[in-house]
């Protein structure tokens, strides 16, 4: 191999690393984003990081946003109170059916009725190529087999994808 075929391998391989790099930097950076959000009721920057096709199913942007105004809202005034939403990691970037893909692993704290809930959770991060942000879907949802084909038709990965844990305790005054 000459010269200029060693440089440019080189220069490929150390492009292609940047590239996962900034990725993955960017991933936890929009989870974090998406994870303020729900702390601030920031709607607006909860739907930019939904995966489109869970708004087109939810009836638009519109109608998903006063469906998570009112859901919210209306848990806050049952006394549900989110206490923390933290990212806990950002997996390896995967390139799987055109598209750059991970897995975001979450912590949630939340009290209500006098208990204290706790969730470690898993988000699909799926990057937008051309707006340059990631989208996100919760884990949970691709185990419905029905509703993974209306959001994510022919869906395949190779990505391993934990089980959300849930733990809840009581109160103490």
């Amino acid at each position: 191999m000459n010269k200029l075929h060693k440089i440019l391998v080189l220069v490929l391989i150390v492009t292609s690393f940047n590239v996962f790099a900034q990725n993955k930097t960017d991933a936890l950076r929009d989870a974090k984003a998406t994870s303020k959000a729900t702390l601030d009721m920031d709607f607006d920057t909860l739907l930019k990081h939904t995966l489109p096709s869970v708004i087109d199913m939810m009836g638009g942007k519109d109608a998903a946003l006063t469906l998570l105004k009112t859901t919210l809202e209306g848990m806050k005034l049952q006394g549900f109170v989110f206490e923390k939403a933290d990212i806990k990691g950002v997996s390896e970037i995967v390139k799987e059916q055109g598209q750059f893909r991970c897995i975001v692993e979450g912590f949630n704290q939340m009290k209500m009725s006098e208990q204290r809930i706790s969730s470690k959770s898993y988000l699909l991060g799926i990057y937008n190529e051309t707006e340059k942000f990631w989208w996100f879907v919760e884990t949970k949802q691709l185990k419905n087999e029905t509703l993974v084909n209306k959001i994510l038709p022919d869906f395949e990965t190779a990505l391993d994808i934990p089980e959300d844990e849930v733990t809840a305790e009581a109160i103490k005054d």
